[in-house]
């Protein structure tokens, strides 16, 4: 049995206090203090790990002013804070172990639009591409590119001074900030944008920090111009901290004090408000893929590439490219980036040309591609083929790969992971190539293997060396290749931060700037936080304070992953290997990557929040000398027993008392789960929560007592059989308000399904009954067309009519359907933990199935979230016992048929199940070229999670999520298509859309039945 987990970390009294004394101070954001959320934002992107003592989320810039007037009082000026937007820095900028003021949940409002004058006014939690996606109806975009644009927040661009793709033509998020607002830490109100720099002398009298602040920021840039401008290397991807130099324009005449605070890592204020300017899409776009044989010919041939004109120049190298080809996002661009046949493609650069004008973008890809042929022809440059593209949505899946890139470097075989640390040098462009051939002889010399991507036009490339940190001989490592990189980058007229700016490699800054500018950065720091009180240790500490900066030797996330043995690591990898990447934050409502972590904006429901959940989960029960995977043997062994009912009882009783226990934490966010399993099929790193969901699930119960409705829903495969011998009596007792009324009070489940009316058997009877000694005599031509269907639960006893629909369609395609005895499948055992149990149902199915399989018939299924089960959760649960049953979905045998036109023609939209699609990434297309071929029209519609999930809509502690859900991206394309003309592969999105809208859609086989 598992121990009780009460982490000794307990909050400081004058945290709690300060908790209280926000709220009678009339803060309305969120207050979270609890373990779990705390330690939600204890990682970013980047190695170190730093877990603070509470967690505000401000909802206005009047909350913000609240927190930091409230931080003045004697009894909390003590208090330090860290602003914090999406998380996604990679190199630990808004780590604290204070106070994180975390601004990406609540303030992302878009507050106005001028396309007159081309600038739009936002909150600092606005992520980019939501800024975008509201922006291209007017025309334009906000142009820093970023990889991680769909959920970096705008505050944490302003912070970065983010850049990335196109930075030579569009430049940085500095150059496009018309004004700022910023909560200083005394709680006034600093708004600043560009003014004549009288007007600047003139703000220098205020008698407030607001004075000081302009007073100080002026003596320091003009005063020491001529030192800052021999010191700061001519780069497009400069990045100070303090941005000194474009305070003032050439003349001195203007001057902009937003220019210091971005880039200035949330170390001088809380950015609260931007307003920005904004870009025209450009009308015309081409994508030019360039292959080489090398990576050194993909850089060497970059400045050849810039000069042809080009908006920007991305590359990747070979060790990326083949780490693409095992991920979902590969079936979008393998079109786009072939192979040369019979030369290996060992880097690539991708060349993007934008116009106003098409005559102006047709020049210059005529004058590229000549020159591009010629080199190809001549066997030069290393260059071994191209390809382009003008379409918008391949030019759009290209750069998804490269921005995918940060993650699927992480998902590199074997303990050692490319991790970020170094990775974002930035050098002069004539001396990229000549720079990263040393840095590969330097990283070549340790034997370190390694993956590069990055801006070849800017001079900066990404390069990731793979470490285990749990090894303390590389962690030393670590330190070692920092000091000789930034070294190098000297050599090469760069610098180590040319993008991700320093974090915590700040302590490089004083040999980087001299002791004379620092000494000018420390002022300006003392004017905006005389007391170190905001970010401390970034960037640099105040001018005369003794506090530290932070140290590339701080602690880091592996200092605790070491505390975990290294076989309950590998049992758990899936948890263990997160980088922190955060592409589960993708706020694209239409993507399915995590739905509970759209609707709850609640970092702990996330696949990296419940993994680094599991991690700490699993390292407190290695303290307390629990061997983890002996107790789930042991589980999975036998049933817990009488004894073992009376303690769980006990302990159930002690809960629900309050008692304190970290598992009740790492159970919320779990339950909060809804098992749909994108994330296994969208995360790079193929973080699979509904796998150690369910093994948590197991463990905890071992010591808590399981709800009611877990063994309904465990139990269901078992139970439905049975009531489906009088569906009329269940479903009159069902639909009974006083019988709704028990189910929610008594076992927390709502809207139950009605059982099909009539039943399966009769609505089919005994033609297509199952018969193994018929089955083994068919004669051969007989033989090839038959086929097995293979019923599910939810088909064959809540949508009865479906299956008869497809063993009708079946046959009027000619073939001989037999439909298979139901056999439970074990999903719903799976998804509460119920694994023993699971174990045993995979067992006999996968006896029955291997048994068929000799047979050689196709067997067929419906629902994919339960055939998907067999591809997966049996292999997991039954290895080498599986045996080789293939059970294929109806769509994936469908498509390799020939199949009859149909007479009429006819329009539909096709609405695709998350799980399915995100594990299948072919599956709309199949569905598409299946009705092209009967002479229909299907569109694919792009959607997110419908809110259903199985039993998860079911469920009353999950209704209101579950109805956002699907008001999130289902509601709109369900309403402007009609139920009559969208097409559901999904059992769980059927059953909400009827719940939710009052119609039920049909499935593709109901449209092409009708249509035959």
């Amino acid at each position: 049995m598992i121990p009780k987990l009460n982490p000794e970390l307990a909050l400081d009294a004058s945290i709690v206090a300060f908790s209280k004394a926000l709220v009678a101070a009339g803060f309305n954001g969120d207050i979270e203090t609890s373990y779990g959320s705390r330690l939600a934002v204890a990682t970013d992107n980047s190695v170190y790990q730093a877990l603070p003592q509470a967690v505000l989320l401000p909802k206005s810039t009047d909350d913000l002013v609240i927190l930091t007037s409230l931080a003045q009082t004697s009894s909390f000026s003590h208090i330090k804070f860290s602003p914090r937007g999406g998380g996604t820095g990679t190199n630990g900028q808004a780590l604290t172990e204070h106070v994180v003021v975390d601004l990406s949940r609540h303030m992302r409002n878009i507050l106005e639009i001028n396309v007159e004058q081309r600038w739009v006014r936002v909150q600092a939690g606005v992520i980019k591409d939501q800024l975008n996606a509201f922006l291209k109806p007017y025309g334009f975009f906000f142009a820093p590119d970023l990889s991680t644009s769909n959920r970096a927040t705008i505050g944490g661009m302003i912070n970065t001074d983010a850049s990335g793709q196109g930075s030579l033509v569009y430049g940085k998020t500095s150059d496009h900030v018309l004004a700022l607002k910023t909560v200083l830490i005394d709680g006034n109100i600093l708004n600043t944008h560009k003014m004549a720099t009288f007007e600047a002398e003139h703000r220098a009298q205020m008698p407030n920090s607001i004075g000081r602040i302009y007073q100080q920021v002026l003596d320091s840039c003009r005063t020491f111009r001529p030192q800052i401008l021999q010191k700061f290397p001519r780069l497009n991807r400069f990045l100070t901290g303090y941005d000194l130099e474009h305070v003032f324009n050439d003349d001195l005449t203007e001057f902009d004090l937003s220019r210091i605070i971005t880039g200035s890592e949330g170390s001088l204020g809380f950015v609260s408000e931007a307003k920005l300017n904004i870009t025209p899409i450009a009308k015309y776009k081409c994508l030019v893929n360039v292959k080489y044989d090398s990576f050194e010919s993909a850089l060497r041939n970059a400045p050849f590439l810039v000069a042809a004109e080009a908006t920007s120049v991305e590359t990747v190298d070979s060790k990326v490219l083949n780490l693409a080809r095992a991920d979902i996002i590969w079936h979008q661009v393998k079109d786009l980036i072939t192979d040369v046949p019979g030369i290996e493609m060992q880097g690539l650069n991708m060349v993007e040309y934008n116009s106003e004008q098409q005559s102006e973008i047709e020049q210059k890809i005529a004058a590229l591609t000549a020159r591009l042929d010629g080199a190809i022809a001549d066997k030069t440059d290393g260059i071994i083929g191209y390809q382009l593209t003008y379409d918008n949505t391949a030019i759009g899946n290209i750069y998804a790969m490269r921005k995918k890139a940060v993650g699927l470097l992480g998902n590199a075989k074997g303990r050692q992971k490319p991790i970020p640390f170094t990775e974002d040098t930035a050098v002069p462009p004539e001396n990229l190539a000549d720079f990263i051939m040393e840095f590969r002889a330097l990283l070549d010399s340790h034997g370190l293997q390694y993956g590069m991507f990055g801006h070849v036009d800017a001079g900066v490339l990404h390069v990731r060396p793979a470490l285990d940190l749990c090894d303390p001989q590389q962690e030393q490592l670590l330190r070692t290749i920092s000091d000789q990189v930034v070294a190098l980058t000297a050599k090469y007229g760069g610098l180590m931060w040319g993008e991700h700016g320093k974090g915590y490699r700040s302590e490089y800054g004083p040999a980087f700037f001299g002791d004379e500018l620092f000494n000018e950065l420390r002022k300006i720091k003392a004017a905006f936080d005389p007391r170190n009180r905001v970010n401390p240790g970034k960037i640099c500490t105040p001018f005369n304070s003794a506090d530290s900066l932070v140290s590339v030797d701080g602690v880091k996330r592996a200092y605790f992953d070491r505390q975990i043995p290294v076989a309950v690591k590998d049992s758990f990898d899936s948890s263990l290997n997160c980088n922190g990447n955060g592409l589960c934050f993708n706020y694209e409502e239409n993507s399915p990557m995590c739905p509970s972590s759209k609707v709850t904006k609640d970092r702990r429901h996330s696949p990296k929040g419940r993994a680094g959940l599991m991690r700490e989960w699993l390292r407190l029960t290695e303290l307390q000398g629990l061997d983890v995977l002996a107790q789930e043997q042991q589980l999975l062994s036998k049933s817990a027993g009488i004894n073992g009912l009376w303690q769980r009882i006990k302990n159930t009783l002690a809960k629900r008392q309050g008692e304190e226990d970290f598992s009740h934490e790492v159970m919320d966010a779990m339950e909060g789960c809804l098992a749909c399993k994108a994330c296994a099929g969208q995360c790079p790193i193929k973080v699979d929560v509904p796998s150690f969901r369910a093994r948590f699930l197991q463990l905890y119960h071992s010591r808590y007592l399981r709800p009611a409705k877990d063994y309904i829903v465990g139990n269901i495969e078992r139970t439905a059989p049975l009531l489906a011998k009088a569906p009329k009596l269940v479903n009159f007792v069902l639909k009974r308000s006083i019988t709704a009324a028990v189910l929610k009070k008594t076992v927390g489940y709502v809207d139950t399904p009605q059982l099909s009316v009539p039943t399966l058997a009769q609505q089919i009877g005994e033609q297509y009954r199952f018969d193994l000694v018929s089955l083994q005599q068919l004669p051969t031509e007989l033989k090839a067309r038959t086929v097995l269907l293979v019923q599910d639960p939810f088909t064959s006893f809540y949508e009865a009519e479906l299956v008869a629909d497809a063993l009708n369609l079946l046959q009027k395609l000619g073939f001989n359907p037999v439909l298979l005895p139901f056999l439970p499948n074990g999903k719903p055992q799976h998804v509460k933990g119920f694994l023993r149990e699971f174990a045993k149902t995979a067992a006999t199915a996968a006896q029955f199935l291997n048994q068929l399989q000799q047979l050689g018939l196709p067997m067929l299924g419906l629902d994919a979230s339960l055939v998907l089960v067999y591809r997966d959760e049996y292999n997991k649960a039954l290895a080498d016992k599986r045996g080789d049953f293939n059970v294929q979905l109806l769509h994936e045998w469908l498509v390799q048929q020939s199949l009859p036109k149909v007479s009429k023609t006819a329009e539909f939209a096709l609405l695709a199940h998350c799980t399915e699609k995100t594990a299948l990434p072919a599956t709309e297309k199949a569905w598409q070229q299946i009705f092209s071929s009967t002479g229909l029209s299907l569109k694919p519609v792009s959607v997110g999670c419908c809110g259903m999930a199985g039993t998860y809509g079911h469920e009353a502690q999950n209704l209101d999520n579950s109805k956002a859900l699907f008001d999130i991206s289902w509601r709109a394309p369900v309403e402007q298509y009609g139920t009559g003309q969208i097409l559901v592969t999904g059992f769980s999105c059927r059953s909400q859309v009827k719940r939710l809208v009052g119609d039920k859609p049909k499935h593709p086989l109901q449209a092409l039945l009708a249509a035959l």
